[in-house]
């Protein structure tokens, strides 16, 4: 078949047509967990995290509250993946799987914020968040008062047992109720798709190749650690109670109730079965007594392939 530029054209319109096509069926799940920020910089800095008053009786003039100022930053990055077609197999016409490889690309790509924001679940043991501990810590800093002017005490957002001999992969309980969700994902440039189909481009003048990828340009990071619980150690009943009380109790600098509502039970495939029998069965096995399920229906469950 020679190469005409109706054929390259023909060419153009398919692997867009197949790419939008394919964007349409697929259902990420980062926004479940992750609010997502529209950025027009290089990066965005979240001053405000970690401070919101509460409502006051309005009596004389206004109080105004100066939020904190933390300076947490999320700077975007640019990803790509790119695909080639050897100039002889679209001469000879020996495209057909071209469809299929457009549509695994997009279905990559739309699922990549996935890894980006669930990894910083398994990583928030060791990453710090706005206020310069780690996400998932023993001593997160709580103020006594609500400017910040009092004593800090410490609070835990984590339970680590590994070093007692735990071995299994962590487990997290979140609150993803709110505008702002436990995690972020900037989005700077949505994700879309370029060809260089010209028989002058440099890839077919270099490599005999026409070439066509996808890129975006985003960043995931973190939200407020009082909406995330996180557990290495065993996924029981009462490790879950003992997660959810932990997060109940959360206050505000001055010691006002957070009112932190969890939701979601955030598992890798490993811990699926233990998980779905948590949260489903009418009735469960505590140190080989029987008892009633108080977990079932407590909070949806989400199994995070990436995790």
């Amino acid at each position: 078949m020679l190469i005409t530029a109706s054929a390259l054209q023909s060419l153009r319109t398919t692997v867009r047509m197949e790419f939008a096509k394919a964007l349409a069926n697929v259902e990420p799940q980062y926004q479940l967990v992750a609010t997502v920020v529209p950025s027009t910089s290089k990066s965005n800095t979240y001053g405000w995290i970690g401070a919101m008053p509460s409502f006051r009786e309005w009596v004389g003039d206004r109080v105004v509250n100066s939020v904190k100022e933390h300076g947490y930053s999320i700077t975007n990055k640019t990803w790509e993946n790119t695909i080639g077609i050897n100039r002889d197999d679209v001469e000879d016409d020996n495209i057909g799987m071209v469809p299929t490889v457009v549509q695994s690309l997009a279905q990559e790509g739309a699922e990549f914020p996935d890894e980006l924001v669930f990894g910083l679940l398994p990583n928030g043991f060791t990453t710090a968040c706005y206020d310069g501990q780690n996400f998932f810590d023993t001593d997160h800093p709580v103020n006594s008062k609500h400017d910040g002017t009092g004593a800090d005490s410490s609070v835990a957002n984590m339970v680590d047992e590994t070093g007692s001999g735990y071995t299994g992969e962590p487990w997290y309980l979140l609150d993803t109720s709110r505008p702002l969700k436990p995690l972020i994902f900037q989005d700077r440039r949505k994700l879309a798709i370029n060809t260089l189909f010209n028989p002058t481009d440099p890839a077919v003048w270099t490599s005999n190749e026409f070439e066509f990828g996808a890129d975006m340009r985003c960043e995931a990071g973190y939200g407020f650690w009082q909406m995330a619980f996180g557990n290495k150690r065993d996924l029981t009943a009462a490790n879950l109670w003992d997660s959810w009380k932990r997060m109940r109790a959360f206050t505000r600098d001055g010691g006002k109730k957070l009112k932190i509502r969890p939701n979601l039970l955030v598992v890798p495939p490993s811990l699926e079965e233990e998980a779905t029998k948590l949260l489903e069965r009418d009735f469960i096995d505590e140190g080989g007594v029987t008892v009633k399920n108080e977990m079932k229906g407590k909070v949806k469950l989400l199994v995070v392939d990436v995790l």
